[in-house]
C-alpha cells in the first residue's frame, strides 16, 4: 500500500467530567520526526503515546496535539494566604510611618499582590484518564493513516501513469536507434562515393566506420536497465510496507540511465525523446518525495 507522508487525523472524546481532543498532522520529512504536545500532568505518558503512534507512521514530520479540559468545578480552588497578606500590610504600615504618608489600601488592591491569592488545582487521577487518551490517540491515528492511504492511492496512480509513458518513450528510443545507424550508413556512403567519384569504395573501411559510430550511439544497455528499473518500481508500488526510500533509490538509477541516453543522442528526434524521458523521471522523483 502506498501511503503519503501528508495526512491529518482528529478524535474528540467528551464526557460529563472532561473533554479530550487529539489532532495528528504530518508533512514530508526524510526521517520520522515526531513532536508530541500534551498537558504537563500527562508528560509521564509521552513515551507510551509515541509507541502507539509508531503503528500509524514510519516517516514524516508528525505533530501531535493533545488537549485535556476538566469540567469538574471542584478541581480548582482559590486560596487566600493570610500570612503573606499580613506581611504586605505590615510593610505598608511601616513605610507610611517612616515617610509620614497616608496608609491607604483597599482589599481589592491587596489581593493583587503576588501570592496573596493563589489558584490551586487538585490532583487529576491521570492513571484513570490515560487509557481514554490512549484510545483517542488510536482513533485519531486510524483516521490519520486512512487519510495518508487515500492520498497515497492518488500518488500511486500518478506514478504508474508516468511509468507507462516512460515505457512508450523507451519503445520509441529502441525503434529510432537502428534507423539512425541506417541513415548514417547511407549518408556516409553517399559522401564517400561523391568524393571518390568512380573509384571503388572499400566496404571494409566503410563497415568499420559504421561500427564505431553504432557503438558510440548504442543505448541498448541503458534501455534494458531502464526497463528493469521500471518493472522494479512497479512491483515496489504494490508492496504493503514503507517504500519511499526504495522508490527514491530506483528513481535515482532511472535518472542515471536517462542522462546517459541523452548524452549519447546524436539525432534531433532521439534527443527530443530523451529530454521527455528525463523530464518524466524528474516528475516521478518529485512525487516520490511525498511517499512514506
Amino acid at each position: 500500500m502506498v501511503k503519503s507522508m501528508t495526512g491529518f487525523g482528529r478524535c474528540e472524546i467528551t464526557t460529563s467530567d472532561y473533554k479530550i481532543i487529539v489532532e495528528i498532522k504530518s508533512v514530508n520529512h526524510r526521517y520520522c520526526d515526531m513532536n508530541v504536545k500534551l498537558p504537563k500532568k500527562f508528560n509521564a505518558y509521552e513515551s507510551d503515546i509515541r509507541n502507539i503512534l509508531k503503528n500509524y507512521a514510519a516517516r514524516g514530520k508528525i505533530d501531535v496535539y493533545i488537549t485535556f479540559e476538566d469540567y469538574k468545578m471542584e478541581q480548582t480552588s482559590v486560596r487566600y494566604n493570610a500570612g503573606i497578606a499580613g506581611g504586605y500590610m505590615d510593610a505598608i504600615k511601616e513605610a507610611a510611618e517612616e515617610f509620614g504618608i497616608e496608609k491607604s489600601i483597599s482589599a481589592s488592591s491587596l489581593i493583587r499582590f503576588p501570592d496573596v491569592i493563589t489558584v490551586e488545582e487538585k490532583e487529576t487521577d491521570c492513571d484513570t484518564i490515560y487509557p481514554v487518551i490512549a484510545d483517542a490517540v488510536k482513533n485519531a491515528g486510524e483516521k490519520f493513516m486512512q487519510a495518508r492511504a487515500k492520498e497515497g492511492e492518488h500518488l500511486k496512480e500518478d506514478i504508474l501513469s508516468k511509468l507507462d509513458y516512460i515505457v512508450s518513450l523507451v519503445d520509441k528510443i529502441e525503434e529510432r536507434s537502428p534507423e539512425i545507424v541506417k541513415e548514417y550508413r547511407d549518408k556516409l556512403r553517399g559522401k564517400v562515393e561523391e568524393l571518390l567519384a568512380e573509384t571503388h569504395v572499400d566496404e571494409s573501411i566503410l563497415a568499420t566506420e559504421i561500427t564505431v559510430f553504432a557503438d558510440k550511439i548504442c543505448v541498448d544497455e541503458e534501455t534494458v536497465r531502464l526497463r528493469s528499473h521500471l518493472k522494479n518500481m512497479t512491483d515496489t508500488l504494490s508492496l504493503n510496507e514503507s517504500i519511499g526510500r526504495k522508490l527514491d533509490f530506483i528513481a535515482q538509477e532511472m535518472n542515471r540511465e536517462a542522462n546517459t541516453i541523452l548524452s549519447k543522442a546524436n539525432d534531433r528526434e532521439l534527443s527530443a525523446i530523451a529530454i521527455d524521458l528525463k523530464t518524466e523521471v524528474e516528475k516521478i522523483r518529485e512525487q516520490i518525495q511525498n511517499v512514506e
